[in-house]
């Protein structure tokens, strides 16, 4: 037998102790770095792109003033600055920005919005926000590219120079991936190994396998591509097999034989790569998790059909025994992949809808609980031009779980939220997906060829559940009648047959909509609660403004005449 699963063993670093693995998380500020050497600076933040607003957080080794900024070259030169502190006379907190090598200038719009300033053992906590985009001409646009962080802080209120209290960092505040080292490290390999791919358009080719067995549970903590043509493989899902599945297995997948093994473990689309979880989390595997297969399914795009191309690719887990205070999970949400649907040609915009009714978990689960959010990976195929997740609290809707305005087929990935969002038990997402056919002119089906569409949402979160889908349908009984067909038959004559124009693909689209959906529950032993339900209205949730400041001038007034009489704050 062909040696299915490669696992190698590796040390981390030292660089983290035991104690991190039980980290408290702000689900407002999830990520985490220090900013020197010493650690005396770290820096938390979180932030929510829809809204356009980002939450800092400084800690700071010192009873004196901190600063905090943004800039170009990593230099005072052009510096988007805030200070801040508790002194005598209470807090005190301004925006400013720099010229060159001299005291920073007060910015006349405060753009930076202070939360919370605390002192006490010898440690300063900053805690502020402001907008992702520049509300000024003297403010720094956040970016996803990565950006220069600068800090300083004084041994008192008194704000003379920094001498070496001082540095510079880069980051990429919204695209961030954390590295971290923990000890007891090791990896394991699940890869197709010799596969020679079929001279065909699209091909599905799952294998089952056992992974290394552990005595006790392990988290894993890191997932990594291992691609070896990145020109065929479109993307790469692992689901956790139910007890029922006792023996190796290989073949194309949805062939009909052995298709257990649908809750999702690990997702990898193409253009994507290496994923880490937050520090408070990780997929476990081993122990009281117990010693299930393991399905690895490779989606093969050879759209020029070239043959005798030999692949290994597959995904490589990085774990560790240190275990982290919960057990990561991800959920499928979205429309359910079947062509019970059909995207018209020569539409401009046309929407489907998956609607995940998380009232219904608890009719498929013992001991059901809220998700908490952290990373998403949206997922359509050529067509897909912008994926929303609509998040509704009772008949409201409450929040955009994720949105991508600028889908890319050729770049998908996981991708951090940027803060830990709560779906509580009862609340309902809709995944809306836009298709854009213009250039075609037959009818794109719902299904697994890259030529065909899906609409999905893969939800990562914890504390985990024995969760695999929260997925809909359209009703096709409802929606043959709607359309004036009699049968099955009937109505895919109709659909083959229509003149598709504005006002036809506009009808069928509030047709599709308005109709009611099957909804669907899936368990990990694919035990599924049927149910009904209809698509709410999503809406659009304009980003916030502008932050203002105003509130924090009257407490900043005592520092602020004194900076105004000291010379230089942050000089080189």
């Amino acid at each position: 037998m062909r040696n299915l699963i490669h696992q190698t063993g590796v040390r981390g670093g030292e660089l983290i102790s035991v104690q991190w693995s039980w980290a408290q998380e702000d689900p407002l500020l999830p990520f985490s770095e220090h900013l020197d050497l010493e650690h005396k600076v770290r820096l938390k933040w979180g932030f929510d792109e829809i809204q356009g607003s980002i939450l800092f957080e400084l800690t700071v080794n010192t009873s004196g003033w901190v600063s905090f900024g943004f800039s170009p070259k990593g230099g005072m030169t052009g510096a988007d600055i805030v200070i801040g502190g508790v002194g005598p006379k209470g807090s005190y907190f301004t925006d400013r920005y720099a010229g060159g090598n001299s005291m920073p200038v007060v910015d006349q719009q405060q753009n930076y919005k202070l939360l919370s300033l605390t002192e006490s053992d010898g440690k300063t906590v900053m805690k502020f926000q402001r907008s992702i985009s520049s509300c000024d001409e003297n403010d720094l646009a956040i970016t996803n590219l990565p950006m220069k962080l600068i800090y300083a802080y004084g041994q008192a209120d008194d704000i003379t120079y920094h001498s070496t209290r001082r540095g510079t960092k880069e980051l990429n505040l919204l695209k961030y991936m954390p590295r971290v080292n923990p000890p007891n490290t090791n990896f394991f390999e699940i890869t197709m190994v010799n596969f020679t791919v079929p001279a065909k358009q699209t091909h599905y080719h799952c294998k089952i396998v056992r992974t290394p067995t552990f005595d006790r549970k392990q988290h894993i903590y890191r997932i990594e591509p291992v691609i070896t043509n990145s020109d065929l493989v479109h993307h790469l899902l692992l689901y956790r097999c139910p007890p029922t599945v006792t023996e190796p297995f290989e073949a194309e997948c949805y062939s009909g034989v052995n298709e257990e093994g649908m809750e999702t473990v690990a997702v990898w689309g193409v253009g994507g790569g290496a994923f880490e979880f937050p520090e408070v989390a990780g997929l476990p595997i081993g122990g009281n998790v117990g010693d299930f297969f393991y399905r690895l399914e490779v989606h093969y795009n050879n759209p020029n059909k070239s043959a005798g191309r030999v692949d290994n690719s597959g995904l490589r887990f990085y774990y560790t025994s240190e275990l982290r205070q919960h057990d990561a999970a991800v959920l499928m949400t979205g429309l359910a992949v079947a062509p019970g649907y059909a995207i018209p040609p020569k539409a401009k915009s046309f929407l489907t809808y998956g609607l995940c009714d998380t009232a219904y978990i608890p009719t498929v689960l013992e001991t059901p609980h809220d998700l908490q959010v952290f990373s998403v990976m949206l997922h359509t195929h050529l067509a897909g031009r912008k994926v929303r997740v609509g998040h509704f609290r009772g008949s409201k809707q409450i929040d955009f779980l994720a949105v991508d305005e600028n889908y890319d087929f050729e770049y998908q990935e996981v991708t951090n939220l940027g803060k830990t969002k709560t779906v509580k038990l009862g609340d309902k997402l809709l995944v809306e997906c836009t298709y854009n056919t213009e250039k075609r002119s037959t009818l794109t089906w719902g299904g697994l060829s890259t030529s065909e569409e899906m609409c999905l949402a893969f939800l990562f979160y914890y504390p985990a559940m024995n969760l695999s889908g929260c997925i809909s349908l359209p009703n096709e009984t409802t929606l043959i009648s709607e359309m004036g067909a009699k049968d099955t038959a009937t109505w895919l004559n109709m659909m083959f047959t229509k003149t598709w124009n504005d006002t036809s693909i506009n009808q069928y689209q509030q047709t599709l909509k308005r109709i009611d959906q099957h909804v669907m529950v899936i368990n990990s032993n694919n035990n599924i609660s049927s149910n009904t339900g209809l698509i709410p209205d999503l809406n659009v949730i304009p980003s916030a403004p502008c932050m203002s400041n105003s509130a924090t001038k009257s407490l900043a007034l005592p520092s602020l005449l004194l900076c105004l009489a000291v010379g230089v704050l942050l000089k080189h």
